[in-house]
């Protein structure tokens, strides 16, 4: 069944490339189909309109068509990505100025910047490749509850022997000597440990050996999610991780809603608005996150990256929601409050349903 959630996934990610680079060869045609046609010199050899300066006034293809290798990467980057010259129109407003970044291109100023959602694909991808260049992935050599069983078995035996050790020695010992009282405070400690792997030792058999063994009372969450889980911890995890960037559009449709709640009686503000809000709001929190995680691997300071992470974001989110909204200082301040408890909402229920997701 985990194919059908790496289909869904691939589906919606090409359903979104397709609306960042629909419409680039106009009217359904391709390149191939229009040269085919043999349209006359002096037309638009996509669509055969008469020409008119460097672009086809019809359905903007330029005049002048590349048939070299060198334009096939540009096409990959133009196409895919859709960034050209507008990343670094889009990437200093984003950072410095997201509010007034966001009104600009809902009011419909589109053609000098990187649209929303290429811009949060971008960043999307790029935290992947990044983070596969860097070594930031999921530890696959978790062990599974029957191994961690066996394990906590035999710690529990050594200690246990060593207790016994420590019983034999104590014995031997001559009453209210300094030997005694050292052993007598060994066995002590030895003992609390001994309980402690028993403790858990006898948790974690219940739940490989009990098939009844409920975490959540839920019985088809606890047969399904958690015994896989239980199972294979680490294969989970990539698979979490996995889904995490195919299924990261969600965090879209999952934010909007909530946004909409701070500004439901302003009525001149619709879906759009926030949907524009948290797209760009989402790409420039991945780019940070990047940019803090290479940081960390280049060695800078621990210190520095968690301030950074800890008061760029919430500055960010005021600035842009003041911007977007046009807010005085209390009414962006408290709405920043309420989105903050917002987002540990939207980021618990993106989890769920990646958990969901890995469980099929």
């Amino acid at each position: 069944m985990s194919e059908i959630g790496e289909a869904l996934g691939t589906a919606a990610e090409g359903g979104l490339f397709a609306r960042v680079v629909g419409g680039k060869f106009g009217k359904g045609r391709t390149p191939a189909a229009a040269e085919a046609e043999a349209i006359p010199e002096g037309a638009c050899l996509n669509c055969g309109t008469e020409l008119i300066g460097e672009h086809c006034h019809a359905c903007g293809q330029k005049v002048h068509i590349h048939r070299t290798i060198t334009a096939i990467f540009h096409d990959l980057i133009h196409g895919v990505l859709h960034l050209d010259g507008k990343l670094w129109t889009t990437l200093p407003l984003l950072t410095f100025k997201p509010g007034l970044l966001t009104r600009r291109y809902i009011n419909g100023e589109r053609a000098k910047f990187v649209s929303p959602m290429a811009m949060f694909l971008f960043s999307v991808f790029l935290m992947f490749a990044v983070f596969q260049a860097v070594g930031i992935t999921t530890p696959s050599d978790l062990q599974s509850s029957d191994a961690i069983k066996v394990d906590m078995r035999d710690a529990r035996e050594r200690i246990a022997e060593r207790v016994a050790e420590i019983e034999r020695e104590r014995d031997a010992s001559a009453p209210r000597s300094d030997e005694r009282a050292r052993l007598d405070a060994e066995l002590a400690d030895a003992r609390a440990a001994l309980s402690g792997v028993t403790t858990g030792a006898e948790f974690t058999g219940a739940m490989a050996d009990d098939p009844e063994f409920n975490v959540t009372g839920i019985d088809w969450i606890d047969r399904g999610i958690v015994r896989k889980w239980q199972e294979n911890p680490g294969l989970m995890l990539y698979k979490l991780q996995a889904n995490s960037y195919k299924f990261s559009w969600l965090l879209i449709p999952l934010s909007i809603p909530f946004v909409w709640l701070l500004f439901v009686w302003r009525r001149q503000f619709k879906a759009y608005d926030h949907a524009i809000f948290v797209t760009y709001s989402l790409a420039f929190m991945s780019l940070l996150f990047i940019s803090l995680s290479v940081l960390g691997t280049i060695g800078v300071p621990l210190a520095i990256v968690l301030t950074a992470g800890t008061f760029i974001p919430p500055i960010h989110i005021y600035k842009q929601l003041r911007g977007t909204y046009g807010l005085g200082r209390f009414s962006a301040f408290w709405r920043l409050l309420a989105l903050s408890v917002f987002i540990w909402v939207v980021v618990t229920l993106f989890l769920q349903v990646l958990l969901l997701l890995g469980a099929f």
